[in-house]
C-alpha cells in the first residue's frame, strides 16, 4: 500500500474548538422561515356601507393574530366599485385598531378576508369579525327586513331566522326552520324559549368559514345578518347553568348543495364538509334521558310561517 493511501485508510482525528458563548448561533436556513396559519374568506357585499369589527382576541407581541382585508385578485377584485377604510393605509386590522369601513358603490362585490395566525394557535384562538350594515344604497323587497348584526330580533316564536328572500320566519323547537331542498340560505337567526328553560339559559353562533365562528350570542338577540346577501354556513348552540344539567340539546341542518348534518350534541359546529350555504335546520329542545324525535328523511318541507312583528308602541 502506498504512503498516500495508507494515510487516506488511517481515521484522522479532529479538533473541537468550544463555542463562544458570546456569540448567537448562526440562523440555518431552514429557521429563517416560519410557517404561519393562514385561512382566506371571500365575502360578498351588496351596495352599501358597512363596518367590519374585529372582535377578539387581543395581537400578542408578534404582532399575530392579525386580518387583512383586501380586493380579491383578477376579475373579482373590483377597484371601481369597493373602497375599504382602515386605520392603516396597508389594510392590516390588529389590536387598537380592529374595525374598518367598507363602501360598496356597484354591488354585488367581494372583499378578501385573510387571517394571521402563529403557528402554535389553537384554532378557538382565531380572531373574530362581525359585519355591521351602516346604510344601503338598495331598497329591500317587500317583507323583508333589515338589521344590524347582533341587534334584537322581533322573536316572538322559539326560533326566528331570516331566510333569502323570504324575510323573517318563525318556528317553535323540533320544528324544522326554512325550507329543505329550497336552495334558499339563511343569513342569520335567534333563539328565545317559551316555556322549558329561559333565554339566558342558551347561547348560539355561526359558522363563518373553516374554523370561523362568530361571537356567542345570548338567547333573545339575533346572530348574523338581514339583507346583506351573507349566508350562513352552519350552527352551533349550547346551553347554559341548571338548564344544561336538566335538559338535553341536539341539532341537524341541510345546505343548499344537497347536503345534511347532524344530529349533533349541543356545543358541536353543525356544518356541511363542502361548507355550503346553511339553507334549514331543526333544534330539539328535550329533558334528560326523553328520546330524541325522528327526523324526517323527506328532502322537502313545508315552508315555514313568517314571524309575526311586535307592534310599534307610540311615545308621549
Amino acid at each position: 500500500m502506498s504512503d498516500a493511501a495508507r494515510s487516506r485508510a488511517q481515521p484522522r482525528s479532529v479538533e473541537v474548538k468550544p463555542s463562544d458563548p458570546r456569540q448567537p448561533p448562526r440562523p440555518s436556513a431552514q429557521s429563517r422561515v416560519m410557517e404561519l396559519k393562514v385561512s382566506g374568506h371571500l365575502m360578498s357585499l351588496e351596495a352599501g356601507l358597512f363596518c367590519i369589527v374585529l372582535t377578539a382576541p387581543v395581537t400578542g407581541p408578534g404582532g399575530l393574530p392579525g386580518v387583512r382585508l383586501s380586493l380579491p385578485p383578477g376579475a373579482l377584485g373590483r377597484a371601481d366599485s369597493v373602497e375599504i377604510s382602515t386605520f392603516r393605509e396597508d389594510g392590516w386590522m390588529g389590536d387598537g385598531e380592529g374595525a374598518a369601513l367598507i363602501r360598496v358603490t356597484g354591488g354585488p362585490a367581494q372583499i378578501l378576508v385573510t387571517i394571521y395566525q402563529a403557528p402554535q394557535a389553537a384554532p378557538d384562538q382565531a380572531p373574530r369579525l362581525q359585519v355591521l350594515r351602516l346604510t344601503g344604497d338598495t331598497v329591500a323587497p317587500a317583507g323583508t327586513a333589515q338589521g344590524r348584526a347582533g341587534q334584537r330580533a322581533p322573536i316572538v316564536d322559539e326560533v326566528v331566522a331570516h331566510v333569502q328572500r323570504m324575510g323573517d320566519v318563525g318556528t317553535k323547537f323540533g320544528e324544522w326552520m326554512g325550507t329543505r331542498g329550497s336552495r334558499l340560505w339563511i343569513e342569520g337567526f335567534g333563539i328565545a324559549p317559551r316555556e322549558a328553560i329561559a333565554a339566558s339559559d342558551i347561547e348560539y353562533q355561526a359558522v363563518l368559514g373553516r374554523d370561523w365562528l362568530s361571537p356567542w350570542v345570548e338567547g333573545g338577540k339575533f346572530c348574523g345578518s338581514r339583507g346583506m346577501a351573507l349566508p350562513l354556513l352552519g350552527l352551533t348552540v349550547r346551553l347554559k347553568g341548571a338548564a344544561a344539567a336538566a335538559h338535553d340539546l341536539s341539532y341537524a341542518a341541510t345546505f343548499v348543495d344537497g347536503s345534511a348534518a347532524g344530529p349533533v350534541a349541543a356545543g358541536e359546529p353543525c356544518q356541511a364538509e363542502s361548507l355550503a350555504a346553511l339553507e334549514a335546520f331543526q333544534i330539539e329542545l328535550r329533558p334528560k334521558g326523553a328520546s330524541r324525535s325522528p327526523i324526517a328523511p323527506s328532502a322537502r318541507t313545508a315552508p315555514p310561517k313568517r314571524a309575526a312583528r311586535p307592534k310599534p308602541t307610540r311615545r308621549t
